[in-house]
């Protein structure tokens, strides 16, 4: 007896128990490996769950789905997604909040580890000196302004309510957000960031958003502020932040995210030597990486693939417009 068609292709690598995942969240959903069928087979298809398409199938045509209708990202950012490779008609959403807890947690420990200043006293200890104590602060009633009050955003604030944080939003309307104190529209960044302890920035890479932390607005930051970056490094002018921390020796920056990143090689280029600053603190794309982290992810993912399947609109598709080509 023949399998049924697809509809569903499944245009990312095979995990372990990827496919009883997904055969267990989408029951009655025939669903098929790009690699195991045959594009003749693809007619059928309705929806795709999709990795990174450049890195992992940059030969795969998605015309070879005639009737595909909605792309389920794998991932939650969109900023390296071939758009004008996709019909207009088809929907296309990213994973939005697959990843929330986990860069929240870390967004949390780069901010703890800047304020506590544990590279410097990490560096003390390696030569047994105890005095003179490092330059150290606390997040205990302090500000904190988080750009991007998405899934990792409202995480963000969630860990902050045990310090006492006074929490200001950052959104593109700066329509109120329960549990803040002010809101502010993305036009508004100088006069949000302007009372900061700590800046926490969780947008995805937009036309909106891209190097709209430049010198004006790092300049709008009291001076002893600490900037944590893990959505995208490009919305950060990466000049004018470097150049903010030479000239800034009380200002710190926590970064989890690089403006060159090579997969393929393991490699993360930087035209400026952040690691030689004290004021610096950075870690190599890690904020998602963890045990559990993945089938987390997946399940959030085959949830929005099973709205669609449902009949109901699925969530988090985005406005092309924002991405234009895709190129990040």
């Amino acid at each position: 007896m023949s399998e049924p068609a697809p509809r569903l292709l499944l245009v990312v690598p095979e995990t372990p128990g990827q496919r009883e995942a997904v055969a267990r969240r989408l029951p009655g959903v025939p669903f098929a490996y790009r690699r195991e069928s045959e594009p003749s087979a693809w007619g059928s298809v309705e929806a795709v769950l999709l990795g990174s398409l450049l890195r992992e199938a940059s030969e795969w045509d998605p015309s070879s789905c005639p009737r595909l209708r909605f792309v389920q990202r794998r991932w939650t950012g969109l900023d390296d997604l071939p758009f004008e490779r996709f019909p207009g008609g088809v929907a296309i959403a990213g994973n939005v909040g697959g990843y929330a807890p986990f860069v929240a947690e870390h967004a949390l420990a780069l901010a703890l580890g800047a304020n506590r200043s544990l590279r410097e006293g990490a560096e003390a200890v390696s030569v047994g000196r105890l005095r003179p104590v490092p330059d150290v602060r606390t997040l205990w009633r302090t500000t904190a302004v988080i750009l991007g009050y998405g899934a990792i955003g409202a995480a963000i604030a969630a860990h902050l309510v045990p310090f006492e944080a006074r929490l200001i939003a950052v959104n593109r309307t700066g329509a109120p957000v329960p549990g803040c104190a002010a809101t502010f529209p993305a036009d508004r960044l100088p006069e949000a960031v302007a009372s900061a302890g700590v800046v926490f920035d969780a947008r995805p890479l937009t036309h909106r958003t891209r190097g709209t932390i430049d010198a004006t607005v790092l300049r709008a930051m009291p001076e002893d502020s600490t900037l944590v970056s893990v959505g995208r490094a490009a919305t950060i002018d990466e000049a004018a932040l470097f150049h903010h921390l030479q000239e800034h020796p009380r200002f710190r920056a926590a970064l989890d995210v690089w403006w060159e990143e090579d997969y393929a090689q393991g490699r993360l280029g930087l035209r400026y030597p952040f690691a030689s600053l004290p004021n610096f603190l950075g870690s190599p794309h890690v904020a998602a990486r963890a045990p559990g982290v993945e089938r987390y992810a997946l399940d959030q993912a085959l949830e929005n693939l099973a709205r669609f399947f449902r009949g109901e609109p699925p969530r988090h598709v985005v406005d092309r417009a924002e991405y234009g080509s895709g190129a990040a």
